[in-house]
């Protein structure tokens, strides 16, 4: 079993708004947390990278949050995670932020079974972990469930197909469970990031040397900064929309794959990596 330990300071949010972030030690999950953090916000900083979580804590400010290590594969572990997140909150979050995620670049034939598997299990499993063991505190909140999928949930994307298999999944349960929460007074949105400077860049597949930053360079393609992404969560933390898009791109795939989804079929067949 996958052991959730936590580490926390002292100070309770005092009824500040509050927000629960997995994937806080780096990339989007933490950009997000400066950003409510700087607003007044209380932040659950959660992963599995205990120094990270850490220094997080640290940018953040001691007072502005607590530390919880948490596998979001493990549902005993969020259990006890928001468990302790909801003592130093009243019982309540304003926002369970799902962003934990993996990936693993490569064609599939490639892909090793733990490739394979941990995607599924982290980018699946973990958010919809996230989902159920958050509804008690969102519902006394009135609160909203974020979940971060991709660009990679509006067209599959070579080399990242079951990474886009998972994303994929988290837009549809995003859509379904905005309509199943909305009977607790919990709304929900869905978050698809174009490809963003993150950790997640650097992913390659068991026995390969390639990686996907390697192919963003190939082809000349945007990365946006994670700022940007920290303001759409922000900005979907405070509206009513299900889907939000982190960068122009972002937008033009949604345009291209509801109206032109032949061009964007015939265009990924001739380059070697176009969705995030």
């Amino acid at each position: 079993m996958i052991t959730m330990i936590r580490e926390g300071n002292a100070m309770a949010a005092n009824g500040r708004k509050s927000i629960f972030i997995t994937g806080a030690a780096s990339g989007i999950g933490l950009a997000c947390a400066k950003r409510f953090a700087a607003a007044g916000w209380f932040i659950g900083l959660s992963d599995i990278d205990r120094t990270g979580l850490t220094a997080a804590l640290q940018a953040i400010g001691p007072d502005n949050g607590s530390v919880h290590v948490l596998d979001v594969r493990d549902r005993e572990g969020w259990a006890n995670a928001l468990g302790d997140f909801g003592r130093e909150t009243g019982g309540k979050a304003d926002v369970i932020l799902n962003n934990a995620g993996v990936a693993r670049f490569g064609v599939l034939e490639d892909l090793s079974d733990a490739d394979c598997d941990i995607q599924v299990d982290v980018n699946i499993k973990g958010v919809i972990n996230g989902a159920r063991a958050g509804l008690p505190l969102l519902k006394a909140a009135g609160g909203r469930l974020i979940n971060v999928a991709s660009c990679a949930g509006l067209y599959g994307s070579p080399k990242l197909a079951v990474y886009s298999a998972t994303k994929f999944a988290v837009r549809g349960l995003s859509e379904a469970l905005d309509v199943e929460y909305a009977q607790h007074g919990v709304s929900v949105a869905c978050v698809m990031p174009w490809f963003v400077a993150t950790p997640i860049l650097n992913a390659g597949a068991s026995g390969s040397n390639e990686q996907m930053a390697d192919a963003l360079r190939a082809g000349g393609l945007e990365v946006y900064p994670v700022e940007d992404a920290a303001q759409v969560v922000w900005d979907a933390a405070h509206g009513k929309a299900l889907h939000y898009f982190v960068g122009k791109r972002a937008k033009q795939m949604r345009f291209a794959t509801s109206h032109m989804a032949g061009s964007v079929r015939k265009r990924l067949r001739s380059q070697p990596l176009l969705s995030s």
